[in-house]
């Protein structure tokens, strides 16, 4: 029996791509009518909600209970697609953290003439999907190329107390 393509089958970035496409005159639309401040609240509330839902379903299939599993996780998606080009910045049994210095996401949504609606809709999703993901873990960070900065620094800690559980 053949499976059927979902949506989870696209690269991250794609998938960003048809949303943004949808999104994006109706955020501006909503915009226009509601005003910026309350229409980014409320859509950012609505997307780090979905974000979350999205986490939580892929811990059932991650099963994220080390250092070295996280870094499995997180070195797939869009970091294996090439959609995101990171420097791996420190990597041990209770941290984890990378650079990335090329985002395609930028580039999408400067081509779409959004780039403003960018973090909103791709980076303000990371720490409620993240939360979802691997509660028990830390993740920061302090910058992002979205906003205008040299690289994105994203950094995950295990969780303190025991030690991490090394995966088979």
């Amino acid at each position: 029996m053949t499976r059927n393509a979902t949506v989870e089958d696209l690269p991250l970035l794609e998938r960003r791509r048809i949303e943004a496409g949808v999104l994006v005159p109706v955020i501006r639309a909503l915009q226009a009518e509601f005003g910026e401040e309350a229409v980014n609240r409320v859509v950012g509330a609505a997307i780090r909600e979905i974000a979350r839902a999205q986490g939580e379903a892929r811990a059932k299939q991650a099963h994220i209970e080390s250092m070295a599993d996280l870094q499995r996780v997180m070195s797939a998606g869009p970091i294996s697609e090439g959609s995101l080009i990171v420097d791996v910045v420190e990597q041990d049994e209770a941290h984890y953290g990378f650079n990335v210095t090329t985002c395609k996401f930028v580039e999408m949504y400067e081509a779409m003439g959004a780039r403003d609606l960018g973090f909103l809709l791709s980076c303000g999703r990371d720490y409620a999907a993240f939360a979802g993901m691997a509660p028990g873990f830390e993740f920061n960070r302090t910058q992002t190329r979205m906003e205008g900065a040299t690289h994105c620094d994203f950094r995950y800690k295990a969780p303190a107390g025991d030690p991490p559980v090394t995966s088979a």
